[in-house]
């Protein structure tokens, strides 16, 4: 991440703060609750995908890196009754995250500042571990897969969501993912890969219904914004979903 992603995430993070009507239309496409901040455009029958993938014990330890608004990761550890800590290089993200957690996971969760291949964390610390899109901001990605495997126990599980290219098109941190390459060379085992057209076509209506809304807030126009570009390459981008063990 460079100052001007951290500038554009930060003031992203804070316009979302403030934006019901931004929540509102990823709530009825993605069929995920406005109570867990909406973090991303994960839907919520992929969020219990994620939930058995993990396969959590009871007060085992969850990461999320580069949770956001934390709202995906406080879900899961809520659901297995685990503890969680979340990280992210935005520190506007992670005040919406802790106050959430008070809520939904009292005492169960903490946050701190972090970078997908450098998270500050210890070794062999996770029993579970997610990454909901945003592996391609590790440069390269390679880079954050190997922190991934460096925090998980023995056994651990992994979890990634992404989005992966066909064409030259594709912004360049998308064509650099490859997780069925990378995650064996990060050290893991276990590894499928898989497509997920369900929740690429829940992200077309997102953005479609995106821009059928007014340009009520700067959030929205956010939005609204990256529908454009998303749906410009919609046809040449395909949504992944992958697990994998650390051994």
């Amino acid at each position: 991440m460079n100052a001007l992603d951290a500038a554009y995430f930060d003031q992203w993070y804070a316009d979302m703060a403030t934006s019901p009507a931004r929540d509102a239309i990823l709530s009825r496409t993605l069929h995920v609750p406005t109570a867990l901040g909406l973090p991303g455009v994960l839907t919520g029958p992929a969020l219990d995908e994620l939930a058995a993938a993990l396969n959590l014990p009871h007060d085992g330890l969850l990461l999320d890196i580069a949770c956001g608004r934390g709202g995906y990761g406080i879900e899961l550890a809520r659901r297995a009754t685990a503890r969680l800590i979340g990280v992210d290089f935005s520190a506007v993200a992670l005040s919406s995250a802790v106050p959430l957690a008070d809520s939904r996971l009292p005492g169960r969760a903490s946050f701190q500042v972090g970078t997908l291949d450098a998270t500050g964390l210890d070794s062999a610390i996770a029993d579970g571990l997610m990454c909901v899109d945003a592996v391609q901001f590790a440069a390269p990605p390679l880079a954050g897969l190997h922190e991934f495997r460096r925090l998980l126990k023995p056994g651990g599980r992994l979890v990634v969501t992404c989005w992966e290219g066909s064409s030259p098109a594709v912004p360049a941190r998308i064509q650099a993912v490859d997780l069925a390459r990378d995650l064996p060379l990060a050290g893991f085992v276990d590894v499928v890969v898989e497509d997920r057209p369900g929740w690429r076509a829940a992200e077309r209506s997102l953005w479609e219904e995106a821009l059928a809304a007014p340009p009520s807030d700067p959030a929205v126009i956010a939005l609204q914004d990256e529908a454009r570009s998303s749906l410009a390459t919609f046809d040449v981008m395909h949504r992944v979903y992958a697990t994998a063990t650390a051994p």
